[in-house]
């Protein structure tokens, strides 16, 4: 394609000016450091705190350690199977190596905590961009979208990890037949994590038209993504849910859209402060001059936003962000897309290969425009500042659930209206811990959080009105050689039974 007038200005402004290309140098430089610190934390913070064993995450954890993960659940979610062989099959193969049932969860926890610093790493491999573009967009979206969801067991986690290298595969992958396989198995392993990652393959797909409809990886691409739908759709259609867990799946996938989600605690904070840094900002920009230099207004934009949220958060803030993390996984699917439509964007217009309309292309400079570099800066500054305090919440918080969880299930306290002497109803932990309960999950954490894997009750919830084991599962479980005591297993199949015969 002939270089137009137009993508020469926008190539020339992409690498126009000192004090530009300064600024657009901190930000990357800003954006992968938060990227990779996040990617080590959630680690560090999830393996030490047991975040393993938040809501679904019980069950899960539960089922590494009884080596029935797919018994269990999996087998009703065979759309979602990379995450089975990443995960839970590794933690299983170790419990059953080593009968350490305990040790099986921590390392189901690692693999599941490290994916987005593996994705972070295998971009980088891949990408072949001018300043490893792509590799620096994966970084902000990690940094911003991941920490929303940490600690939820959401399997979108995972199609987050994967979708930046695969984006970054699907570009500069070599034309060759094993450039091409290597293209087919990272599209296929994206679309076997979540039936929301094949929104992520169509914005791979968009994002390669950029260079134009006719270029050969737009082609592969295009090819690569109608192959993996028939595999995906096989596999969905050769092994689906059990009857019980059908219905609920479909209701579940009818709300992954659901815009009321947006109106948590956590996404009214976020929107209230980057709406105040904005307006601040411009403001700043307005007044800018001797007293306040134009390359600082973001940072006494930021600044006067950073105040109120200190006060925010000493004398008025409530709020817990924890089973909406489970929600927020929503805007994951959105809004990662939309990071990649960015990078793709940016690194075109960098290499001169960009195929849009004139009116469009005089946009692409805005991205790199100094005042835009900058107010991007402060956002992202600020997002980090959000939710680092409220992990820290969620975390102090989990910390006093679970230790009031251990005294409770090791207690001689007894409601044996729930059906057995050997259940205790959760309403006893306070309303406030509570917040952190998972109603259909505390039966396995009751197990998992006990010395020794040995509870003396079941702490189970009056109002839950979903039940994950059926009695034929958890009798099936209890009459094999398992590396969890036989007393526990006997007590989550005395719960089963009472619900789901």
């Amino acid at each position: 394609m002939s270089e137009t007038s137009g993508t020469r200005n926008v190539r020339s402004f992409v690498h126009a000016g000192a004090g530009a290309r300064s600024d657009t140098h901190a930000l990357r430089n800003l954006a992968v450091s938060l990227g990779v610190l996040w990617s080590v934390a959630f680690v560090v913070v999830g393996l030490h705190y047991h975040l393993q064993l938040y809501a679904d995450g019980s069950l899960f954890s539960y089922a590494v350690a009884t080596q029935d993960a797919w018994a269990f659940h999996w087998h009703n979610i065979s759309g979602r199977v990379f995450v089975y062989l990443y995960a839970y099959l590794p933690s299983q193969a170790y419990v059953g190596l080593f009968n350490d049932a305990w040790g099986g969860v921590v390392v189901y926890g690692f693999l599941f905590f490290i994916a987005p610093l593996l994705g972070l790493i295998a971009t980088y491999v891949a990408d072949r961009s001018e300043n490893r573009i792509i590799f620096v967009y994966a970084c902000a979206s990690t940094a911003t979208l991941c920490p929303l969801v940490f600690g939820f067991p959401t399997e979108v986690w995972i199609s987050h990890a994967l979708f930046w290298p695969a984006l970054a595969l699907c570009r500069h992958a070599r034309s060759t037949l094993g450039g091409a396989v290597l293209v087919f198995l990272t599209m296929l392993a994206l679309s076997l994590t979540h039936g929301g990652a094949l929104l992520f393959i169509m914005a791979i797909i968009v994002t390669l038209a950029l260079r134009g409809t006719r270029d050969p990886a737009f082609l592969r691409g295009i090819g690569t993504f109608f192959l993996v739908l028939a595999v995906w759709s096989t596999i969905k259609e050769a092994i689906p849910p059990d009857a019980y867990l059908a219905k609920v799946l479909r209701n579940a996938a009818l709300h992954v859209f659901d815009i009321s989600i947006l109106d948590g605690a956590l996404m009214l904070l976020l929107g209230g402060a980057l709406a105040s840094y904005a307006a601040a900002f411009f403001l700043f920009q307005r007044l800018s001059g001797d007293n306040i230099p134009a390359e600082k207004v973001h940072v006494y934009a930021a600044s006067v936003v950073v105040v109120g949220l200190a006060v925010y958060w000493l004398g008025f803030d409530h709020a817990l962000h924890a089973d909406n993390r489970y929600y927020l996984r929503t805007v994951l699917l959105i809004v990662t897309p939309g990071f990649g439509m960015l990078a793709a964007s940016s690194m075109l217009a960098t290499e001169n290969r960009l195929d849009l309309p004139r009116s469009l292309l005089r946009l692409v400079p805005l991205m790199h425009h100094g005042v835009t570099v900058r107010l991007a800066a402060g956002a992202l500054s600020l997002v980090t500042l959000v939710q680092v305090v409220e992990t820290g919440k969620f975390v102090a918080g989990w910390t006093e659930y679970t230790a009031a969880v251990q005294k409770l299930v090791m207690s001689a306290a007894s409601d044996p209206a729930l059906g057995n002497d050997s259940l205790v109803s959760s309403s006893r932990i306070d309303k406030e811990l509570n917040r952190l309960s998972w109603s259909s999950t505390t039966p396995y954490l009751s197990v998992l959080l006990a010395p020794k894997l040995k509870p003396r009750r079941l702490i189970a919830d009056p109002d839950s009105g979903f039940f994950w084991l059926s009695c034929r599962t958890a009798t099936a479980n209890l009459r094999a050689e398992r590396a969890v005591p036989v007393e526990s297993r006997h007590l989550v199949q005395m719960e089963a039974c009472l619900h789901r015969r």
